[in-house]
């Protein structure tokens, strides 16, 4: 058999990126001879991520359209026809047997003309609410794999397949014990650890929330295990020090899961599937500043399934105290949210992606 060639486009974000690498490593070691090609967005992040990552990569010049009036709009027909004629002559040149799609710009135009040539397409969507992209490229798509019910409100119902979203594999194979964890970051084994994570560069509504609320922490006896981002690390890195431990990064997420009892995060899709891993008490505090408020309608997904608290950014001043005391005090409310949202983990959704992905090839075949 020959080997199989797999054309893989995602980016813009690391919530786009990440999946998109994470199907190439499965697909490689199921076909480890296989050959692969990335495509891009010319300047984006994906550009740097993808080749650190062991695989070659492609750009195209191609961007979103901007919501407000931007002189950049006017380039938008001229970097779609370059985008469209650019993916052809990669396609021509590489002669994939699938093509997969992860979302952001780069995948609209290559699996656009993938579909047009017939050759197989399965789209990713990470999100509640579809993006932009994949909505457009549904009509075209083979199969359309999700992390969330409903999602016939978007996509045809017949191409749709609930997988969960790609989450990294220290995640699902943690071995940390709490104990272990908290003496890791040095904090005192018998106390209450809230894990805040706002996202590797931050979250500035969250990390004033948290400055503002430590006198609160510290009257309740909960210690502070605060991942500030790199943007704010020298703005708050003074308050390291007794309850609180204060880092730009986590570079050992198994370690700050298993030592937090309680959790406090943004909305983005990656963030939520592996929380419904991770099983701990969540509070989610949704940016508002994406497209179409998709991290609000991901926690609200999760919500209703009494698997999560939410707060609005909006609401926080009014709201989180009396939210986080009525957390902390109560047992069963702890308890059923931690069962309710391991319900909804998906640990195998890179697995069950590719093999959506191996069911193309033997239908062309």
């Amino acid at each position: 058999m020959k080997p199989y060639r797999f054309i893989i486009s995602g980016g813009g974000t690391g919530g786009h990126i990440y999946p998109a690498i994470a199907i190439a490593n499965e697909l490689k070691s199921r076909y480890p001879e296989s050959e692969f090609l990335f495509v891009g967005a010319k300047d984006r992040m994906e550009m740097e991520k993808v080749p650190q990552a062991g695989y070659n990569i492609e750009g195209l010049w191609i961007s979103g359209i901007q919501r407000s009036l931007n002189l950049k709009n006017l380039m938008f027909p001229f970097k779609l026809i370059s985008s469209l004629w650019k993916s052809k002559k990669i396609l021509k040149k590489f002669k994939p047997d699938a093509a997969i799609g992860t979302g952001g710009y780069a995948s609209a135009p290559l699996l656009r003309v993938a579909s047009n040539k017939k050759i197989p397409c399965l789209i990713q969507e990470q999100n509640s609410h579809a993006g932009i992209t994949n909505k457009w490229l549904s009509g075209k798509a083979n199969t359309i794999c999700t992390a969330y019910e409903g999602m016939e409100r978007f996509f045809p119902k017949e191409k749709i397949r609930l997988t969960g979203n790609p989450v990294r594999e220290d995640i699902i194979h943690t071995s940390s014990n709490r104990e272990e964890a908290v003496q890791f970051f040095n904090l005192s084994t018998n106390i209450k650890t809230l894990l805040v994570l706002g996202g590797s560069l931050g979250a500035g509504r969250i990390n004033q929330l948290i400055e503002d609320s430590l006198p609160f922490f510290r009257e309740q006896n909960v210690q502070v295990i605060w991942q500030c981002g790199k943007y704010y690390i020298d703005k708050y890195k003074h308050h390291t020090g007794g309850y609180v431990q204060v880092h730009a990064f986590l570079n050992r997420m198994n370690m700050a899961y298993a030592a937090a009892d309680f959790i406090i995060s943004r909305a983005g899709a990656l963030s939520v599937s592996e929380l419904c891993l991770v099983g701990k008490p969540v509070l989610f505090i949704p940016s508002p500043n994406v497209s179409e408020d998709h991290q609000t309608k991901n926690a609200q997904a999760i919500e209703r399934h009494n698997a999560a608290l939410l707060i609005k950014e909006q609401d926080l001043d009014a709201k989180f105290e009396d939210t986080f005391l009525s957390l902390l005090n109560d047992a069963e409310l702890q308890a059923n949210l931690s069962e309710n949202i391991l319900k909804l983990a998906k640990p195998n959704a890179t697995k069950d992606i590719v093999s959506e992905v191996e069911k193309l090839i033997q239908s062309k075949t």
